[in-house]
């Protein structure tokens, strides 16, 4: 008997040809210049900061206090400044860094207006250098992402630089071009995004520690003294959380026979225990204003306990607004090693083994 072919499947190709399974884009699919859109955009709501807080714990006054946050102007608890970075960086995973070998480093990252429960975050990125690796096996894609609201306004930019792998060795790409990028964010360029320039005396109430903006100067060191031990459910759960789909961190199948043999925890999962942490002693560093720079030294994995130390490389008094002062820190990560001796770089330079993340970033304090 003749098998019947309905209507609507003559001429069509086999299912696996033109359906997009998810396999991301390699080194040579992307074009200097090109502007690359990322859907969906996200509604946050007030449960995405309580499951950000419930994994990290952060303890900062305005993303905790209602009553700090409206003495400083703003109509509701803002959402904590990395767990947007997150969701935006998130967001660029499937088009830019789904093939990736590395994510090697961030610059210019500024954060431009607060995010509120409720706002939907879209993102947009432009790709704005390339370059070939030796092996002709990968190569470096630099893109400038950012964020924005419901209503078109930037609320994030930044540069970040990833290692992404070709899909084949012989594929023809354009000739290098690399960016030249800022080694920092200038203090006049940070944003305070809080609405009273001075602070009434009701917003230091049950602020968490006693130093203000003028307590701290240049060479200041803290070991924030925590340890946490990243749990494998744990990393994956706020990953997912911002829709970072990245495959090593999930697949524990397919890592096996990758590169460590097991599967990696996100950087940015770093990023947020190492902020959580500086609570222990910079507790009135209420808002991340910048990135100027970031490095995943050594990869951290489940199981692994970080530790945090910080220091005080720059103050400077924001004439912009009298009430605030901007804090430049340095953060150094490890794991298994506390930080008691501040681990750093050895004598030749290199990072010790213990040491997994290098962050460079402005923080906003207020004036006593």
């Amino acid at each position: 008997m003749r098998r019947k072919v309905w209507p609507s499947c003559r001429n069509k190709r086999p299912l696996a040809e033109h359906l997009n399974t998810g396999n991301g884009n390699f080194f040579e699919d992307f074009r200097l210049g090109q502007l690359i859109r990322h859907n969906p955009a996200r509604t946050l709501t007030q449960a995405d900061q309580t499951l950000y807080t419930a994994l990290f714990g952060a303890r900062f006054a305005p993303q905790n206090d209602l009553t700090c946050a409206q003495a400083l102007g703003f109509k509701d608890r803002p959402l904590d400044d990395m767990l947007v970075f997150h969701i935006v960086f998130g967001k660029t995973v499937q088009d830019i860094s789904l093939n990736a070998v590395a994510n090697l480093g961030y610059a210019d990252c500024r954060f431009l207006a607060p995010v509120y429960p409720g706002d939907t975050i879209g993102a947009v990125s432009e790709v704005i250098g390339m370059r070939e690796n030796q092996n002709r096996e990968s190569g470096i894609v630099y893109v400038r992402s950012r964020g924005f609201n419901q209503h078109g306004q930037d609320v994030l930019t930044y540069v970040r630089w990833v290692m992404v792998r070709k899909r084949s060795p012989e594929a023809a790409v354009p000739p290098a071009s690399v960016p030249e990028l800022p080694k920092a964010v200038a203090p006049s360029a940070l944003v305070v995004s809080a609405a009273r320039s001075a602070l009434p005396d009701k917003s230091r109430q049950g602020s968490g520690g006693p130093l203000w903006f003028e307590d701290y100067s240049k060479g200041d060191r803290f070991n924030h003294a925590d340890g946490v031990t990243v749990e494998e459910a744990e990393h994956m759960l706020a990953t997912r959380l911002y829709h970072n789909n990245a495959r090593v961190h999930f697949n524990a199948h397919a890592e096996r026979s990758g590169r460590f043999g097991k599967r990696i925890v996100y950087g940015g999962h770093v990023i947020s225990i190492a902020r959580a942490m500086s609570f222990n002693g910079i507790e009135n560093a209420w808002f991340v204003a910048a990135i100027n720079a970031g490095r995943h030294v050594s990869p951290c994995f489940g199981g692994d306990t970080v530790y945090a130390w910080t220091e005080v490389t720059d103050t400077h008094a924001l004439e912009a607004a009298p009430g605030w002062g901007a804090l430049r820190l340095r953060t150094i990560a490890t794991k298994d090693e506390d930080c008691s001796s501040f681990p750093d770089r050895a004598a030749d330079g290199t990072f010790k083994p213990s040491v997994i993340l290098e962050l460079d970033y402005w923080v906003l304090v207020p004036r006593a």
